[in-house]
């Protein structure tokens, strides 16, 4: 017997697949969808462990086709909704913002208004639990953090476009009681990085004995956290979190980027056999990025306290598995930088 039929978008990207790998693995009475369009983030490589498992199945789609969505629950009856689809790089959203208002602002929409109509007003064991970012909240100065009741104050495309889309969940838990839950992340680090980030890019350009660009001077501070660490949180907020509540997750853990990048660099000369200070040696300074926020740091305490969630790594044995999981993983990372990996659906489900 099924006992929740969960839709989990963007479930093909880094996060969305740690998600639905948790999921699928830890409740086998749950049917687990995931709902990717496939972009260039999207991989379902990152899923090939679980693709045959009987409580799962891939549905691809794109979140700003209204129509496509709306068949969807109305074929397969949604129960609840975890929202992880999303343009989610700075530099992408500077480049084309009109991109981040379908996909983020639209997209939610339809997704919404798709799980309003099937649901009606019968919220009875139902869920829309939107997945955000702390670059809602803007930039921090040399102190403070940022806590669920921080005013908004994006400074990117992508942020605003992330803002928008938790204002209108929050419009419709006010408006039609839809039951709704938001939670708010900072960065993520780990397996399964689309390499355009800053980890996944800097360990692939170090192997490679290619520059490791820094923005600036390398000073702006992020808090990190283990995207694993984030699966979990976003279990246990799905099972225990309050209607019509937020919940910040951060890893308590700040780096400046060029410390971080400097970590970095000890480790993989370390696990490729190189002189101490080798790796270092590529770090170039390009010019800052446009409205580049100075610092991240996220408050995590309403979460830890109120539904006993802990990050479960230090930051260093996290850095030690990241970097492990990438050089262990080459055909992985060759398959993303050669655009190989996009073939994956084509031949494992086209003919099916």
């Amino acid at each position: 017997m099924t006992d929740k039929k969960i839709l989990i978008t963007g479930g093909a990207g880094f996060i969305g697949s740690h998600v639905v790998r948790l999921f699928v693995n830890t409740y086998p009475n749950y049917q687990i969808y995931n709902l990717d369009a496939l972009t260039y983030a999207g991989n379902l490589e990152n899923l090939t462990d679980i693709e045959n498992a009987s409580n799962y199945q891939f549905l691809k789609a794109d979140i700003t086709d209204a129509d496509a969505i709306n068949t969807l629950f109305e074929e397969h009856q949604f129960d609840s909704v975890i929202h992880l689809a999303a343009e989610s790089h700075v530099d992408r959203s500077i480049a084309d913002p009109l991109l981040f208002i379908k996909t983020n602002i639209l997209g939610t929409i339809n997704l919404l208004n798709a799980a309003k109509a099937i649901w009606k007003d019968n919220f009875e064991g139902k869920l829309f639990y939107h997945i955000s970012t702390d670059e809602v909240y803007g930039s921090l100065g040399d102190t403070g953090l940022f806590t669920e009741t921080t005013a908004y104050d994006p400074r990117s495309p992508y942020s605003s476009s992330k803002a928008s889309s938790d204002h209108i969940v929050r419009a419709y838990y006010h408006t039609y009681n839809l039951p709704v839950v938001v939670s708010n992340c900072s960065n993520n680090y780990g397996p399964n990085q689309f390499p355009e980030k800053l980890l996944p890019l800097a360990i692939s350009n170090i192997k490679n004995n290619k520059p490791i660009p820094i923005y600036g001077k390398g000073e702006n501070i992020r808090d990190w956290l283990f995207v694993l660490d984030h699966a979990r949180a976003i279990d246990v907020i799905y099972h225990k979190g309050k209607i019509g509540d937020t919940y910040n997750i951060g890893g308590v853990n700040e780096w400046t980027n060029i410390d971080l990048i400097h970590k970095l660099c000890e480790i993989m000369d370390r696990k490729l056999g190189r002189e101490n200070g080798e790796s270092a040696k590529l770090i170039t300074f390009v010019t800052d990025r446009a409205g580049h926020d100075k610092r991240y740091a996220i408050d995590s305490s309403k979460l830890m306290k109120e539904l006993d969630w802990q990050p479960s790594l230090q930051f260093e044995e996290g850095m030690e598995k990241t970097v492990g999981w990438y050089l262990s993983n080459e055909k992985w990372l060759n398959n993303i930088l050669s655009g190989d990996y996009e073939k994956y659906y084509s031949k494992q489900y086209d003919n099916r």
